[in-house]
Parts: C-alpha cells; structure tokens; sequence
C-alpha cells in the first residue's frame, strides 16, 4: 500500500484549505484512513480518521467542527481521502501525513497505522 499526501500550502487564519491522500494498491478499500500532523520538534497527533467504508468518522477535539475527512472509493486498487480544513488557525500549521490501518474500527494511535505517505506542510499566517 503506498500513500501520496498533498494540497498543503500557505494560507491566512480563516482560510480554508483540502488536503488529498491518494492511497493505492491492492484492496485498499479495505483499510481505514487517518491524517496525523505534527510540528518539528513536538510529537505527530492525530487529527482525523475515516474507516474503510467513510461511514465511520473520528476526529481530534482541536480540529472538531472545523476539519472534514471522507473518502472516494470508486476503485479497490485506489482511494482519495480528503482533509477538508476550515477556519484555519496559526496553531494549525504543521506537516500533515496521512496513513492506512487494515482495522475495522478506527484508531488515533501511530503504532496502528502500518503505512504512512510522506508529508505535506501547512502554514498558516496570522
């Protein structure tokens, strides 16, 4: 399973900014799907996890009501999972990495997730 993250970029607190994690490979519908963000020198946190099926959501306190995660599976072999991120503020800049866990239910824990993309940054400017 390989997973490819982009979108990130530079915005101004409020903004709105969509992150896309491309995860391909074999059965990829299958997994479950979760965007991390971490800061240099702090650890990754989690921000937000859609199950394999996007009926299931989680999302961390600091992001609920603002971030949006789903998913398009229109093929087994690759899936398009969105961060959606509204009324972006500084304390949200970070590199955001998304990852894959073949689970049932979701987790907010690293050690779960077995595949990880690279990262995409995201500034944003007060």
């Amino acid at each position: 399973v390989q997973l490819q993250a982009s979108g990130g970029g530079l915005v101004q607190a409020g903004d709105s900014l969509t992150l896309s994690c491309v995860v391909s490979g074999s059965d990829v519908n299958t997994y479950a799907v979760a965007w991390f963000r971490q800061v240099p020198g702090s650890e990754r946190e989690f921000v937000a996890a859609v199950s394999w099926g996007g009926r299931l959501v989680e999302a961390a306190d600091s992001v609920k009501g603002r971030f949006i995660i789903f998913r398009d599976n229109a093929k087994n072999t690759k899936n398009l999972v969105f961060l959606e991120m509204n009324s972006l503020k500084p304390a949200d800049t970070a590199v955001y990495y998304c990852a894959a866990d073949r689970a049932a239910t979701l987790s907010k824990l690293i050690e779960d997730y077995d595949y990880w993309g690279q990262g995409t940054l995201v500034t944003v400017s007060s």
